[in-house]
């Protein structure tokens, strides 16, 4: 069984919890009724005045029209107004919610039925405490006993009247949808965050680009909506204004080429034609290089270069789902999930240029979409690269588990399943340097059959393995962590032991060969018995293997001539030359 690392298991849980976040927050989004919202445009019912300088706060506007389009405002002032015929029953808690824009400053002037004015400003640098979450600011009338009749709104140096977006509410309803939108977003931006920290670690950790520009593409969509949203004014309260604004259309137009980065590089070069590929990356790159100028413009060509720049856009979305459709009929491994991750944020960017949206979803507008499209798409992608992580965790855990079996199996001798010659050499080096850490004695024991050769000849090979196998089961239950057994090859066993003293060796080896002596192999040798013949070598000094196999060697053919069936012991106590030419050996 696989464990789950802890990073993936608290990502999992912080997506669930985010998710649900949304998914109230959409749910009651969607169900919250904008009936007592008034939509403020040109016309609609806002007349407009134009100064081509700054105006001052005592200057009175020129007349209003109320008809065509303003000119000549960006660097002066333009006065937008209107006449509220039916406020005399709406004066409680009236509010005037102004999308943030690019200006340098904002006057709002609620007139009263008794001819009182009520004036709130912000600057570029400095709104206040009339921020809110979703990038909006909130005016709100002070209470008196007759009702507000008119609203006056001045703005220095706005860029472009189309990116106003003015809002009327009644009931103290600004509250709610403030601390709603405020949630809602809280909630995105920690699902992005989570996604980029998640993205990047699989990045480094798996060393796959599409992560990093996936990682990227998040970390660069939590600073835009951090921005957008106004949440980085808790942190740097100078950026409020201008200065916010052109930074999230940069980061837009950054977020669009590292997306497309990240699905372009994540599909197969086999699977994408190369001319569909450099269509989209031209694309993406021209949207960035048209982004910085966009970012940095607060003249009149900005409407114009916007425009541009989304229809720029919409063919960067159509060039990237041809690369993922072309790639998904190749068999692209990715595709499938980019298709799932780019088919919402592509419904949204497409759809909100169609229809205006910057009266929906509680004054949070396109840009609200965005970010839920943008949570949506991380979501995805880190579940698809989870999956993919946890699949190849898998395939790695079954090559490394087959890796330790091959290994175990060099190092275990088939017939009997005890340790080889290769695998008693790697343990016995472990048990010497422990046992002279310890001080501790070590004893090699050599174990030959005794006529092994004749049972072969009588009974034939089967019957020797059986006998083999029938010792191999005698001495593997010493088997611990200081006693090692092997068959070294044809009819010779080994073991070495630590921790004996000369009496205890002596003993435990004349065990040891009663015990084999003892063993029953049945009919298919006729009940003939088997005896051993044991060879000892004991040192308590450093000593190394070959010098004890050389030792145990000599006391083994020592057993052999003094008639088989015994135990013969030497003890090390002196320092003896190996020679190179020494070399295990096998009877």
């Amino acid at each position: 069984m696989i464990c789950e690392p802890l990073f993936l298991h608290l990502f999992r849980k912080v997506m669930v919890t985010a998710c649900a976040i949304v998914c109230i927050g959409l749910a009651v989004l969607s169900w919250s009724a904008p009936a007592s919202a008034d939509v403020l445009r040109i016309g609609r019912p806002l007349c407009y005045a134009v100064s081509q300088t700054v105006a001052k706060d005592s200057s009175v506007p020129p007349a209003f029209a109320c008809i065509g389009k303003p000119k000549g405002y960006q660097n002066g002032t333009l006065w937008l107004r209107a006449t509220l015929s039916h406020a005399a029953d709406t004066h409680d808690d009236l509010a005037l919610i102004a999308h943030n824009s690019r200006f340098d400053r904002l006057i709002v002037s609620f007139s009263y039925a008794d001819g009182s004015v009520e004036r709130q400003s912000v600057r570029s640098g400095d709104f206040g405490t009339h921020w809110r979450a979703g990038g909006q600011l909130t005016f709100r009338a002070p209470d008196r006993e007759v009702p507000v009749s008119g609203i006056t709104l001045l703005f220095d140096k706005v860029a472009s009247e189309h990116l106003l977006r003015i809002r009327l509410l009644k009931h103290g309803e600004e509250n709610t949808q403030a601390t709603g939108m405020a949630a809602l977003v809280g909630a995105a931006l920690v699902l992005l965050l989570a996604g980029a920290i998640y993205n990047a670690s699989l990045a480094l950790a798996m060393r796959r680009q599409y992560s990093a520009w996936q990682a990227a593409w998040a970390a660069c969509m939590v600073v835009w909506g951090a921005c957008w949203s106004q949440l980085s004014l808790f942190f740097v309260p100078a950026m409020a204004g201008a200065a916010t604004s052109q930074i999230c259309t940069g980061l837009s137009c950054l977020a669009i080429a590292l997306a497309t980065l990240s699905a372009v590089t994540a599909l197969e070069e086999r699977c994408v034609s190369r001319w569909l590929r450099r269509t989209a990356l031209s694309l993406t790159a021209c949207v960035f290089a048209l982004g910085i100028p966009l970012s940095l413009m607060r003249s009149r060509p900005i409407d114009t270069l916007g425009g541009v720049v989304g229809i720029l856009i919409l063919a960067n979305l159509v060039a990237v789902a041809f690369c993922i459709g072309q790639a998904w009929r190749r068999g692209s491994s990715e595709a499938r999930s980019f298709a799932g991750a780019w088919a919402v944020p592509m419904i949204v960017l497409a759809s909100t240029s169609f229809f205006d949206a910057d009266a929906m979803f509680w004054g949070g507008g396109s840009q609200i979409l965005v970010l839920f499209a943008a949570a949506w798409q991380t979501i995805w992608l880190s579940a698809a690269a989870s999956r993919s992580h946890a699949r190849l965790r898998v395939e790695r855990d079954l090559a490394r588990r087959g890796e330790a079996q091959a290994h175990e199996l060099a190092r275990r001798d088939a017939l009997t399943g005890l340790p080889n010659r290769r695998g008693f050499i790697e343990s016995v080096g472990t048990i010497l340097d422990i046992s002279q850490n310890r001080g501790e004695t070590v004893a090699l024991l050599l174990i030959d059959v005794d006529w092994f050769k004749s049972i072969n000849d009588a009974y034939g090979h089967e019957a020797g393995d059986i006998v083999l196998q029938g010792i191999a089961r005698c001495i593997a239950p010493y088997e611990r962590p200081s006693c090692t057994v092997a068959r070294l090859g044809g009819e010779e066993f080994a073991m070495i032991i630590a921790g004996l003293d000369d009496f205890e060796l002596m003993r435990f080896a004349e065990t040891l060969r009663q015990q084999i002596s003892d063993c029953e192999h049945g009919d298919i040798i006729d009940d003939r018995k088997v005896t051993v013949s044991i060879g000892v070598a004991k040192t308590a000094i450093v000593a190394d293997f070959r010098t004890l196999y050389r030792l145990a060697d000599v006391s083994l053919y020592e057993a052999k001539r003094g008639g088989r069936d015994r135990v013969a012991i030497r003890i090390f106590n002196a320092a003896e030359p190996c020679t190179d030419d020494l070399r295990l050996r096998t009877h």
